[in-house]
């Protein structure tokens, strides 16, 4: 018997260290692992938030481009105006009118044909004057307000 206690213990022994060491080393790989994936998650929270903010600065992008593209758009927009007086005589009436005309333009391209106002003018009044509130087209009714529409006026 004491030769099977010799032979069995160192046995015993090893199984017992080698079950030891399984259970330390179990551990150790769920520490590892559990690290890892904390590491993990704030590297994946932190790419979700660099998302966001690039997702939120192209759409910044492109809203800044497609706002100038319009602002450029309207400012090809013009308007071309021409006024002049018609009198219109018959027997012993002597009428005055004004007649303003107005079209839209795309850089040179014109989007309108002529539109054509006519106003009675007393006398004494001012054509100018007259002509600026009869205009359809002014400037401050377009969208891209007055400082950027150029106006052309034609006197004939």
């Amino acid at each position: 018997m004491n030769e099977m206690l010799w032979i069995g213990l160192p046995i015993l022994v090893a199984v017992g260290s080698g079950i030891l060491s399984y259970f330390v080393m179990k551990a150790r790989m769920e520490a590892a692992l559990a690290q890892q994936r904390a590491e993990l998650a704030v590297q994946s929270a932190r790419l979700e938030g660099q998302s966001k903010v690039l997702e939120e600065t192209l759409k910044a992008t492109e809203e800044a481009a497609r706002r100038k593209a319009f602002d450029e758009f309207l400012a090809d927009l013009r308007v071309e105006e021409r006024h002049y007086l018609r009198e219109h005589k018959a027997l012993f009436l002597h009428k005055k009118s004004l007649v303003l005309q107005e079209r839209i333009f795309f850089r040179n391209i014109p989007l309108s044909s002529w539109v054509e106002h006519e106003m009675p003018v007393e006398e004494g009044a001012d054509v100018e004057e007259l002509a600026r509130t009869l205009a359809v087209f002014t400037p401050e009714l377009m969208l891209n307000g007055p400082s950027t529409m150029p106006r052309r006026k034609m006197l004939r």
